[in-house]
C-alpha cells in the first residue's frame, strides 16, 4: 500500500486519527514531527528556533522525501508541511493525501485548552480570541494547499477514544469504497 498522508491545521487530529487509522489498516504510523525529533534528538520547536524557518522547512522536506519512500504507512504531516516547496505534489505523486477538515469553532475549542496551548509555541501566549483570529488567518493562507489533497475528510468528531476509532473506521471505509487503498 502506498503511504497515506494526513494534512490539515494544528488540532485537526492528524496524529490522533492517524494512529487509529494505522491500527485499522494494520500498518505503521509515522508522525513527521516525531520522526524529525527522533532523527535530530531535539524538539521541533528547538530546531525551528536554532535553524530558522527556511532551514527547518528544507530539513522537513528531506524527511518528507524519506517517509514518502515507505509503504504500508499512515503519515501525519506537520500543519505547515503542505505549504512549502511542492510538498503536496510530492505527497500526491507518492501516495494518497487526505485533508482533515475541522470547523474554526472546534479548532478554537481544541487549541485554547491549556495543554494544547502549552505545547504549541505559536499560540502559547495568545488569548482565546487571538487564537481564534490566528486560526482564521492561517486557514485562509493554508486552505489552498490543503485543498489539493485527493480526499477531504471531516475530523470534527474525534473528541473521545471511541469516536476516534469510529471515524478511523469510517475513513477506512471511504478509502475502500473509492478504491483508494
Amino acid at each position: 500500500m502506498k503511504p497515506i498522508f494526513l494534512m490539515g491545521y494544528m488540532g485537526c487530529g492528524k496524529s490522533t486519527l492517524g494512529r487509529a487509522l494505522a491500527d485499522e489498516l494494520g500498518v505503521q504510523f509515522i508522525d513527521l514531527d516525531a520522526y524529525i525529533e527522533e532523527r535530530y534528538h531535539k524538539k521541533v520547536s528547538e530546531i525551528f528556533a536554532e535553524m530558522g524557518e527556511q532551514d527547518f522547512r528544507q530539513m522537513e522536506r528531506r524527511m518528507l522525501e524519506e517517509v514518502a519512500e515507505c509503504s504500508d504507512v499512515v503519515v501525519a504531516c506537520g500543519g505547515g508541511t503542505p505549504c512549502y516547496f511542492d510538498n503536496v505534489a510530492l505527497m500526491n505523486s507518492r501516495g494518497l493525501t487526505v485533508y482533515l477538515s475541522v470547523s474554526i469553532e472546534r479548532l478554537t475549542e481544541r487549541l485554547t485548552r491549556p495543554k494544547a496551548k502549552a505545547k504549541r509555541p505559536l499560540i502559547a501566549q495568545k488569548s482565546d480570541e487571538e487564537i481564534r483570529q490566528f486560526i482564521i488567518d492561517a486557514l485562509a493562507k493554508r486552505d489552498p494547499f490543503y485543498s489539493q489533497a485527493a480526499l477531504r475528510f471531516d475530523s470534527t468528531d474525534i473528541e473521545t477514544a471511541q469516536a476516534t476509532v469510529f471515524r478511523a473506521r469510517r475513513l477506512k471505509q471511504v478509502l475502500e469504497d473509492k478504491n483508494l487503498i
